[in-house]
């Protein structure tokens, strides 16, 4: 196992890591809008929220050498399902691929944001 860290994404903000890297799989813990620089929530409808989610995924990926189209499975977790459409736009930006998906709404999320991702990943070119 090896874990994958990133100053380009916010810290854990409990007792887990940002991803971990086994055999040819990667594993991330779910992202939440929160801004590396700041570690405080962006504030903003579920557009922002789900772009800062998409950027934060984007350097745990970038960290472990693998690209959005190498994502072999996410979970989505949103605050309010009246914004699966929207939320759909900016994960169709990143998610050209259109791995396997599961999006469920659930009644809260840490620090009460609107959405969180986590992903599965095919790493083949290991770091």
């Amino acid at each position: 196992m090896y874990t994958i860290t990133t100053a380009k994404a916010p810290e854990a903000i409990g007792p887990y890591s940002q991803a971990i890297l086994v055999d040819n799989f990667l594993f991330s813990s779910g992202q939440i809008p929160l801004d590396p620089t700041t570690g405080e929530v962006v504030n903003g409808n579920i557009t922002e929220q789900a772009e800062r989610v998409m950027q934060n995924i984007g350097a745990i990926l970038e960290e472990a050498g693998i690209s959005f189209s190498e994502v072999v499975k996410t979970t989505c977790f949103l605050q309010n399902m009246a914004d699966f459409a929207d939320f759909n736009v900016v994960y169709g930006k990143y998610f050209t691929a259109k791995p396997a998906r599961s999006c469920v709404a659930v009644r809260e999320l840490p620090k009460k944001v609107l959405c969180e991702v986590e992903v599965i990943a095919l790493a083949s070119n290991k770091k």
